[in-house]
């Protein structure tokens, strides 16, 4: 009876970092239309403050993503509402996450200025080059390092380190 408990948890533990992996290569990709965001939005549905607090963070970028390409204000500001909730539930379960932190930071960097939703983008920046090293996933780290070296909040300096 404890092996398949073992077992069971190895075999989710599994899913979930493959899923996980396929979430992290998406997000930058729903920037890019309605359609790659809808499909994300599906596979995230399920996604409730119950899940780790990555999940969510994933989950609130996609609602601003949502905000972007909505139709009606009422829908755009609903949407990023949402989103801007779920991101910062994460950041608050998991404060010393790397990934949720990047989550946040190009959340806030593309969200435009009126909405007043930047005011975390020098704290993350400089979370993330602080931490960027702890990172054990050389699919995470790929991504940040992505992020970093297309984001306009870090200097050729900052930059040059990676």
């Amino acid at each position: 009876m404890k092996y398949l408990i073992i077992i069971v948890f190895l075999i989710s533990a599994a899913g979930t970092a493959q899923d996980l992996n396929g979430i992290r290569s998406a997000y930058p990709k729903a920037v890019e239309s309605a359609e790659i965001t809808a499909q994300f939005d599906g596979e995230l549905a399920k996604v409730n403050s119950s899940n780790k607090p990555v999940l969510l963070a994933y989950k609130g970028a996609v609602s601003t993503l949502k905000a972007k390409f909505a139709k009606s204000r009422s829908d755009k500001k609903e949407f990023f509402k949402e989103g801007v909730s779920l991101i910062e539930s994460a950041v608050k379960a998991n404060p010393s996450n790397v990934e949720i932190r990047y989550i946040r930071m190009s959340v806030q960097e593309n969200s435009p200025r009126f909405l007043g939703y930047h005011k975390n983008i020098d704290e993350d920046k400089e979370f993330i080059l602080k931490n960027l090293k702890a990172i054990s996933s050389t699919e995470l780290k790929e991504l940040v390092k992505d992020f970093v070296l297309k984001s306009e909040n870090f200097s050729k300096t900052e930059k040059a380190g990676f």
